[in-house]
Parts: structure tokens; C-alpha cells; sequence
């Protein structure tokens, strides 16, 4: 008997008490599975438009003057009580010769109420500026316009804000803006709809994903590493396809800066209603001189970092009506001694599965991938942390990088394992670096084992498999049985709670019309299946 049917057998045998969803009926769950793998075929016309918005198209032009507000965002807190509002105020400057502005010379307000009309609270915040300079001939430097941060408190659950951000005293505030606080966590209250998106950039498709992404109309975006990839371009603004081979001649990788600025207005139209969560990728590691790195990412966006006790922006967590969402750096130290290891540690120690069911991890590259491109790259990040995740029952993970989209079986340990948690890969946001197509498990594709270290922690935990249908190799020679169904395509993901044990998870390719899925299942938490509080005895007795 096959994994797949042992598995089968075991959930045909468990007593379910899960409540059932609305009009399930035709949409499979994984109470169905796991699921034979499925491989979409290639369709050549997903590559069509991998390219760049040039500086020249309106949407990424700047279009206020003086210190009037631009490329402002929304970002939650830890609880629903709390929103960081962002914008940047002042023009960058990129030159052999910058002048950086004053933060403390434009003050950090946002005015803001219930009601349009007069907005009654008023909260101030902080402002800096970044730079990156590059003290080599040829090269020019980036400071940035004046970005600031401010955090409202004391709001109401799933309540409508309106807002203005700005200096009031120059004068120089913006237009009246909205959004809508997350709902009370409990185990019966959810957004509505949880956009997932990675790898976004800033193309012609990264168009069409926001479009597509912005009709679905969702209470929050999670955007999970590649922002901008203002570092396939050389300071003078001239851009390449090629990552590894940009700067052959350059004594530092270089990157342009605005293309951020870009980003930002670009986007400030979604985000600046709709909350977005952002966690890092390896592009915006953006190395500079004297060792620094991830300037922009950590500069540019706000984050619940001092709210969730973890003092990083690399790794964070926050919730989202009854949903906790950890949110962790691949890029920074993870094995146990690592202090991102012991934030996570407390951090799932103190969740009270109660109030929030479910629970959500993220991070930029899949342990979980069957494609060529990046494959197994950062086994040791899961060698590291996979248990601790186990243990403690995560529902779903979401992960960028590989610019595809995949969806696992539940899967631990490389074993099917009803207790694991479902893997989703969507790096397919529109990057210029086009479609991973190619498979690890297909004929000439396996990489050589010493090609796959993880290139930025400088590990190497991947080996040949000593266990199951792959062992004794380095690949499989078949589409893995965790692997439930995979296309290269673009597109974006939509996960909707419905309750405390079934999520409804959709994935739209940008090929199709707004209304036509290309992915759909339900995701169903088993807890009687899978009792927290015996996944962690058994964790701590394990690390004893």
C-alpha cells in the first residue's frame, strides 16, 4: 500500500468535528486528501511583458510638489487597536553629489476619526532618511526623501478610520484617506479576504496582478519578500536580466534606489486604504559599504516589531481577527541559538489557540518546492525550524521566491503528515526575472548537491534523501507526492476564513478573466486530529 492510501485510510478512519463550510460542495478540501500531484502544463504566453514600468509612465511619476505627501501606506500593528500610517515627504536626490534632508524639519501627523468631517484625534510619530552611497568613481549615491512613520492607538475592531497625514503647520497634508481596522481575534471573527501575493516588482505583469489583486477587493495584503528590485539596475538607472551578472565590473552590487520611489507611488493607491504586511527577500538584502544591508526594506516600511517583542524588522508576528501570522527572515540568523529562533519560541509559547485558531507562518524561500530554480536552497532554515513549527501546529505556510505557484499536500519532514502544515508558494507576483518552469524532478534537471547552499547564510544541509520513494537520490524522479499541483504562471493567492477550522484558499492567474480560478481548495484544521498541546509536550521532551 502507497504513503498516499496509508494516509487516506487513516483520515477516512478519524471522527471529524469540524463544522462545515458554506457551499463546499463542489470545492475539494484536504479532507480529501492527499491529493495525486498534478503538473499544469506550460503555457509560453505566461512570459509575455516581463518588463520593467519605465520612469516615463505616470503611474510611477511623482506627482505632488513641495512637502506634500507621497507613497503612503497602511500597516498593522500586533492587535486590531493599532495601525502605522507611512509616507514620504520631499524629493529624493541620486547623484555623485547629495545633499541628505533634514528628517526633523517636516513634522510626522496623522489626523484622524471616524468621521470625514472633522477628524478628532491627532497622533505624532518619527521621521529619517536613508542613504546609500557608493565612494567609487562611476557610481552615484541616494539619499531619500523624508519617510515617516506614525502609529495610531486606541481604535475600534472593524472600524472605518478616515485620515490625513502630512505637516499641518507648513501647510502640507494629504487627502482625506480611509481603512478598516482588523476585526477582534476570536475564534468566530476573520477578515474577510487575505490577498498573498510575492516576487512582485515592477512590471507590465506586476500590473496586472494588482489589478487583479485590487478587484478581489481584500482587508489585507501580505507580500512575502522581493519588493521593488531596485538591485537588477546600476545607479545610473540602466537595468539587466541577468542578477548574477549585473555588475561584473562594479567593486560593490550595486542598486537603484528609485525604483523604490517607484514602488511606492505605484502602489499608494491599493495600500494606502488596504494594510500590507511585508517580509524580506533576498533582493532587499541591497549590500552597500561598511557591511549594510536591508537599508531600504527596514527604512521604507513600518513594522509591529516593539508591539510583538521581537525588536527586528527581519521577523514579526501580528494578528488578523483569529488568525496569528509569524512572519520570518530566511536572511538572518534561524538555527536555535539565534535570537529570531528564541522570539519564536516565546511567541508560540504565549498563543492561546482559543482566540486565534489559526496560525499562519510566512517567509520569502519554500522549503517545499519542486522546481529547479532555488531548489532546496535553504534546507537548513527547515532542518532548523521545521519541528518548532510542527510542534506547534501551523496551519499554512507562505512562501515567495521560486517564481511559480505550488501547493503541497500536508507535508512534514518530506513525509506526508495529516498533522503537517499545507506549503503555498506564490513567487508569480510579476517579477522581470520571468517564470521558473523547469523541475528538479525531471530528466537533466536535479542539481548537483553542492550547487544548493543556501548563498546568503552560507549553509549546506541538503543531501541525498535516506528515507522514502527518493531515497539515495538527490531529486525525485517523478513529481513528489507532497507536491498536490504546481503551474508557472502569474498571479496572486486570496485566502478567506470561514470559521475556526476551514479557510478557503484561491489562487488567480493573471491569464484568465477576474472571475476564473485557477487553484482552489479547502483548508481544514483537524484539532482533535492534531491536539496543540500534545504536538508541544512532545516537542519539549524532544529538545530535553
Amino acid at each position: 500500500m502507497s504513503s498516499i492510501q496509508l494516509y487516506t485510510s487513516l483520515l477516512a478512519l478519524i471522527h471529524l468535528h469540524s463544522a462545515l463550510p458554506p457551499a463546499s460542495a463542489r470545492i475539494p478540501s484536504t479532507l480529501d486528501g492527499p491529493f495525486e500531484p498534478v503538473t499544469v502544463p506550460f503555457d509560453a504566453s505566461a512570459q509575455r511583458s516581463a518588463v520593467d514600468l519605465p520612469d516615463t509612465d505616470y503611474r510611477v511619476q511623482r506627482r505632488v510638489r513641495g512637502f506634500l505627501p507621497e507613497q503612503i501606506s497602511v500597516s498593522l500593528s500586533a492587535t486590531h487597536d493599532s495601525i502605522w500610517i507611512s509616507w514620504i515627504t520631499g524629493e529624493y536626490q541620486i547623484g555623485y553629489n547629495v545633499t541628505p534632508l533634514n528628517p526633523k524639519s517636516v513634522a510626522s501627523v496623522v489626523r484622524y476619526g471616524k468621521l470625514r468631517y472633522p477628524l478628532t484625534h491627532e497622533a505624532k510619530g518619527t521621521a529619517l532618511v536613508y542613504n546609500q552611497l557608493y565612494p567609487f568613481q562611476g557610481l552615484q549615491n541616494y539619499t531619500s526623501g523624508i519617510i515617516h512613520h506614525v502609529r495610531l492607538q486606541g481604535l475600534k475592531p472593524s472600524t472605518l478610520y478616515y485620515y490625513r497625514c502630512g505637516d499641518p503647520s507648513i501647510p502640507a497634508m494629504s487627502k482625506i484617506k480611509h481603512f478598516r481596522t482588523m476585526p477582534l481575534s476570536g475564534p468566530r471573527s476573520y477578515p474577510n479576504r487575505i490577498a498573498v501575493v510575492g516576487d512582485l516588482g515592477l512590471t507590465y505583469n506586476t500590473t496586472a496582478t494588482v489589478r487583479h489583486l485590487t478587484r478581489n477587493g481584500p482587508d489585507l495584503i501580505l507580500l512575502v519578500g522581493d519588493v521593488s528590485y531596485a538591485n537588477m539596475y546600476l545607479t545610473n538607472g540602466t537595468g539587466s536580466d541577468c542578477y548574477s551578472c549585473t555588475f561584473p565590473l562594479s567593486p560593490i552590487h550595486e542598486t537603484f534606489q528609485p525604483r523604490w520611489d517607484y514602488w511606492g507611488r505605484f502602489m499608494q493607491h491599493l495600500i494606502s486604504k488596504v494594510p500590507i504586511m511585508v517580509i524580506e527577500g533576498n533582493h532587499e538584502i541591497e549590500e552597500q559599504c561598511g557591511n549594510q544591508t536591508f537599508v531600504a526594506y527596514s527604512s521604507r516600511f513600518a513594522f509591529p516589531s516593539e508591539e510583538c517583542k521581537s525588536s527586528s524588522a527581519f521577523y514579526y508576528s501580528f494578528n488578523a481577527g483569529g488568525v496569528h501570522f509569524v512572519m520570518l527572515g530566511a536572511y538572518i540568523a534561524y538555527d536555535k541559538s539565534a535570537k529570531q529562533y528564541k522570539w519564536l519560541e516565546r511567541d508560540l509559547a504565549n498563543l492561546d489557540r482559543t482566540i486565534t485558531p489559526w496560525l499562519v507562518a510566512a517567509w520569502h524561500p519554500p522549503w517545499y518546492s519542486t522546481y529547479k530554480a532555488h531548489y532546496r536552497e535553504v534546507e537548513c532554515m527547515r532542518v532548523a525550524m521545521e519541528d518548532l513549527l510542527y510542534f506547534y501546529g501551523v496551519d499554512i505556510v507562505f512562501n515567495g521566491h521560486i517564481h511559480a505557484y505550488e501547493r503541497s499536500n500536508r507535508v512534514y519532514n518530506y513525509s506526508l503528515d495529516p498533522c503537517g502544515p499545507v506549503h503555498i508558494t506564490v513567487g508569480d507576483g510579476g517579477n522581470r526575472e520571468k517564470m521558473a518552469v523547469e523541475h528538479a524532478d525531471e530528466p537533466g534537471n536535479c542539481p548537483e548537491p553542492l550547487t544548493t547552499p543556501d548563498p546568503y547564510m552560507g549553509g549546506f544541509c541538503a543531501t541525498n534523501f535516506t528515507f522514502g520513494p527518493a531515497e539515495g537520490k538527490f531529486c525525485w524522479d517523478h513529481q513528489p507526492e507532497y507536491s498536490a499541483f504546481r503551474e508557472s504562471s502569474f498571479g496572486h493567492g486570496i485566502l478567506e476564513v470561514k470559521n475556526e477550522t476551514w479557510a478557503l484558499w484561491t489562487w488567480y492567474r493573471n491569464l484568465d478573466s477576474y472571475d476564473d480560478v485557477g487553484d482552489q481548495i479547502y483548508i481544514v484544521r483537524q484539532p482533535d486530529l492534531c491536539p496543540i498541546h500534545q504536538n508541544v509536550n512532545k516537542y519539549r521532551s524532544a529538545a530535553q
